[in-house]
Parts: structure tokens; C-alpha cells; sequence
């Protein structure tokens, strides 16, 4: 059953009461009601290729806004694609505390890039985010990322084409006049916001936490054998 509006500006949606999405206000998976639909006889009247409608988080009652192409205009109704677009989506989350300050900013602006849907922008600053990490490790560390990365395609069972894409924008050389970077959809850079999550993860984060934690395991033991009595005193 298609997404459409009827004669009376209702909204019919076949999976209205499963109709889910990550709110980009509380950040938690909830259902969706329409609280603004436009009304039918303007559609008609001027048929624009696309239309807006308002949505209501029943988490947080925050509004959302999405976008659908329209399919057709009939005599009774406007048919919808699901194909919707948000326009404003949950920001992505990472640890950033381990990082190099160049790095973590790089990678900030590629998240926030991506949160509003400018796929190419992200790809870009995901290309200097790896070469900034590229300076920081050196040759032998991006020779070990290469491997992480072949590891990857083989835990999350990449396609030739998605492996290719994430090959392409974090390892290609911009030597180039003209770089070759891929262009990227949602799908795409979905796949490589998580393969350069885990990059970072790996290099930097994992091995910060370990430290730390060691280190506060080292700090604990040397304060207990402080606070220990050596028995030939206490029986002295």
C-alpha cells in the first residue's frame, strides 16, 4: 500500500504504527506521529516534485521535519515515495578523548557533515582525517591501518564496491590534480563513517583506555603495599 495523501489532507501510510526513526533531539529510537500534513488542494494546484511533512517524536514531542518525492497526482489523492529524506538527523557519537587534536577536529566536522547529509563534504574531511593520522603514526602505522582495514571487509563481510569506496577516500594519494574521490550516497558513507570509526577506535582509543586503566591498576597497587604494616614491625 503506498504512502499518500487523500481529498482531505489525511496522511495514509501502511506502516504508520511501526513508523520509527533515531529523534535528532533526544536521541532515542521512537515512533512518529504526523502533526502537519500540506494541504491537498494546494499539491494539487501547484504539484510540486516534493513535499514537507511535520512529524512529532513521542519520546520528546520535538518536531521533525521529513522530505518525500512525489510519484503521482490523481484525482483523489498524491501519492508519496518512501525514499523520504531527513532534514535533520542524530549526530553521530564517538569518543573523541584519545585522539590527536588535529585528527579529533578533522573528524568532528566530517560527523557534522554527515549528520546534515553533505555525503561529499564528509568524504572529503574523512580523507584528512586519515592523513592526519597517516603524519601522527607514520608509514608503519598506515601500513597497519591498511591491515585493520582488510580485516574489516572480512568481520562486516564488505562488498568488492563498498570496500573499494572506503579503499579510495582514506588511502588514495591526492598526488593527483585531480584526486580521485568517489562520490558518495547515504548507503556509502554510512559504511565508511563506521569502517573509520573502528580505525580510530583501534588506534587510538582502545590503546588509550588500556593505558589508563593500567595505569590506575599500577597507581591502586602501589597505594595498598603503602598502607600495608610489614609484619616484623607490627610485632616489634
Amino acid at each position: 500500500m503506498p504512502i499518500y495523501i487523500d481529498s482531505s489532507g489525511a496522511l495514509h501510510h501502511d506502516q504508520e504504527h511501526n513508523f520509527a526513526l533515531t529523534c535528532p533531539h533526544c536521541e532515542v529510537l521512537a515512533h512518529l506521529t504526523p502533526v502537519s500534513v500540506p494541504d491537498y488542494a494546494t499539491l494539487v494546484a501547484y504539484k510540486p516534485s516534493h513535499v514537507g511533512i511535520v512529524y512529532r517524536c513521542d519520546a520528546c514531542n520535538a518536531p521533525l521535519f521529513l522530505k518525500y518525492p512525489v510519484k503521482l497526482y490523481t484525482g483523489s489523492r498524491v501519492e508519496l515515495g518512501s525514499n523520504f529524506q531527513e532534514l535533520e538527523r542524530a549526530r553521530e557519537k564517538f569518543s573523541f578523548t584519545h585522539l590527536p587534536e588535529e585528527a579529533e577536529a578533522l573528524f568532528r566536522e566530517a560527523l557534522a557533515c554527515l549528520s546534515a547529509g553533505c555525503y561529499n563534504a564528509f568524504g572529503s574531511l574523512c580523507r584528512r582525517t586519515a592523513q592526519a593520522v597517516f603524519a601522527d603514526l607514520g608509514e608503519n602505522g598506515k601500513l597497519k591501518l591498511f591491515d585493520q582495514l582488510v580485516e574489516v571487509r572480512e568481520m562486516a563481510e564488505l562488498d568488492q564496491d563498498a570496500f573499494n569506496v572506503v579503499r579510495k577516500v582514506l588511502f588514495a594519494t591526492d598526488a593527483e590534480p585531480r584526486p580521485n574521490m568517489p562520490q558518495l550516497d547515504a548507503a556509502t558513507a554510512g559504511v565508511l563513517v563506521e569502517v573509520l570509526k573502528d580505525l580510530l577506535y583501534q588506534s587510538y582509543v582502545r590503546k588509550g583506555r588500556l593505558q589508563q586503566a593500567m595505569a590506575m591498576r599500577r597507581y591502586f597497587a602501589e597505594e595498598g603495599r603503602g598502607k600495608v604494616t610489614p609484619l616484623s614491625k607490627a610485632t616489634s
